[in-house]
């Protein structure tokens, strides 16, 4: 899947999750536009078809692979997270959520989760993160 597809692919999924209702909305354009901004941090971070990472544990830099973005998009206070996978060296799909800020009319990512779901929940737990339609 190339990194247009990606984009396309992540966009028409947020435009149809819209049928949820939940208690933070935003409007398809900001939707829109931090579909976008995920994007740009994406297509600006690959390097010869590969999302460069570094495995804290291993200290190795893994190559990952777009694959999907995820039609949810959360509200932490006036930052939004959003998640996409990817697939990794050894063929696992690797999930990274991505913090978000906004940037005059766009959005900034200003931090990265890879395989770290758990701070999600405890976040969610703690009621600091939210779903939005």
């Amino acid at each position: 899947m190339t990194i247009r597809h990606l984009a396309l692919t992540g966009l028409l999924l947020v435009l149809c999750s819209t049928a949820l209702a939940h208690e933070h909305p935003i409007s398809l354009s900001e939707k829109a536009s931090l579909q976008a901004a995920i994007q740009k941090h994406i297509d600006r971070t690959i390097v010869d078809g590969r999302y460069l990472h570094l495995d804290v544990k291993s200290g190795e830099v893994q190559g990952l692979r777009p694959l999907a973005a995820h039609p949810v998009i959360f509200r932490m206070g006036e930052y939004f997270v959003l998640c996409a996978d990817f697939r990794g060296p050894d063929g696992d799909e690797v999930n990274i959520d991505d913090y978000l800020a906004r940037k005059g009319r766009s959005f900034v990512v200003f931090d990265e989760q890879v395989e770290n779901r758990a701070l999600i929940k405890q976040l969610m737990k703690k009621g600091k993160l939210t779903r939005v339609d």
